[in-house]
């Protein structure tokens, strides 16, 4: 996507933050559809898959809230995910009703492919920046995800 005219040099203190991330969001979905259109997994469905992989014990529930979606779609990928072989769902022994989700090796594997792709593109968009830049840049955005949390 070529940058519209806000996007100039001469006006980068005028651009809210708002826009960098879509234009970025944009960029990264563009990017990850491309390689994913012939895979078994969708770029909706990835974040749930990376996020199983690194969230000590995940539950159902949780996920769902995480991503702000119903039981009821998350027990569906959830379904898919398992006839993938990509997760387990065992049952919480302190809490019966609370569904503990696992990845597999086969999961893992899936989600080592899909982190290719993350660092293939955050590389590309990266590469003109030095490492210190590339640092700086994750720190910022780490503090302005924490702020938008507390909200």
């Amino acid at each position: 996507m070529a940058l519209s005219e806000q996007f100039k040099e001469d006006n980068i203190e005028n651009i809210r933050i708002y826009h960098y991330v879509e234009e970025l969001v944009y960029s990264y979905r563009t990017y990850e559809r491309e390689l994913l259109k012939d895979n078994d997994i969708s770029i909706v469905e990835a974040p749930f898959l990376l996020r199983i992989r690194f969230s000590d014990n995940a539950s159902q529930n949780e996920l769902s809230k995480l991503f702000k979606v119903s039981k009821g779609y998350t027990a569906k990928l959830l379904r898919k995910f398992e006839d993938n072989s990509w997760v387990t769902r065992k049952e919480d022994p302190d809490n019966h009703r609370k569904k503990i989700v696992k990845l597999t090796p086969e999961g893992f594997e899936k989600t080592e492919e899909l982190l290719v792709i993350m660092d293939s593109w955050e590389n590309k968009i990266t590469q003109n920046l030095s490492p210190v830049e590339v640092s700086i840049l994750k720190k910022l955005l780490f503090q302005l995800v924490k702020e938008s949390g507390d909200n």
